[in-house]
């Protein structure tokens, strides 16, 4: 079973993985936001598919409903720096699985959250009975596709010309999955 608050040290920064709490939502909302103007790896541009503080909260409070649900957040000095979710649904033939996201501000890469908050949801996961979790990576995230392997993901298709850069070209993206049996 998951606890509920998990001290980290890396590269001499202290951060706390720990659940999602509604109060969170304002942070988190500013986080999304900010996280989405700095990288190219995630789905959405700066300011798509806006979540507001409210909409933050709904969420928060159906994961901590759900029992196939995970909200994540990582804290460095009681600042959210990070969060992840696995998503999981009621259908009976496909309730066995979670779909599992993450995103780190840049300022904070390096120092193991994204691997961190994976290593959680795993452990929370293989826990609570969930037999797999799959996720989408970009082509180009080479770190990322590198970690979610050594994790014991696998590539099980690819998206071909999936998502239009800033570029103006077309990238692929990986469609991984881990299977706990």
């Amino acid at each position: 079973m998951w606890m509920e608050r998990k001290t980290f040290i890396v590269n001499n920064l202290q951060y706390l993985i720990r659940y999602a709490a509604e109060n969170d939502a304002k942070s988190l909302s500013e986080l999304r936001l900010q996280i989405d103007g700095e990288t190219e790896n995630l789905d959405r541009e700066k300011g798509e598919a806006y979540i507001d503080e409210i909409g933050f909260r709904k969420l928060i409070n159906k994961d901590t409903k759900r029992s196939n649900h995970l909200f994540l957040v990582a804290e460095v000095n009681d600042r959210i720096v990070g969060f992840s979710r696995c998503e999981g649904n009621q259908l009976k033939r496909t309730a066995h699985k979670v779909k599992f996201g993450v995103c780190v501000l840049k300022e904070y890469w390096g120092n193991r959250i994204g691997k961190s908050l994976l290593n959680e949801s795993i452990c929370w996961a293989d826990s609570n009975g969930i037999k797999k979790i799959t996720l989408n990576v970009l082509e180009t995230n080479e770190k990322a596709i590198m970690l979610y392997k050594s994790c014991g993901f696998e590539v099980e298709g690819i998206l071909k010309n999936d998502k239009l850069l800033s570029d103006g070209t077309y990238y692929n993206t990986i469609v991984m999955g881990r299977f706990n049996s």
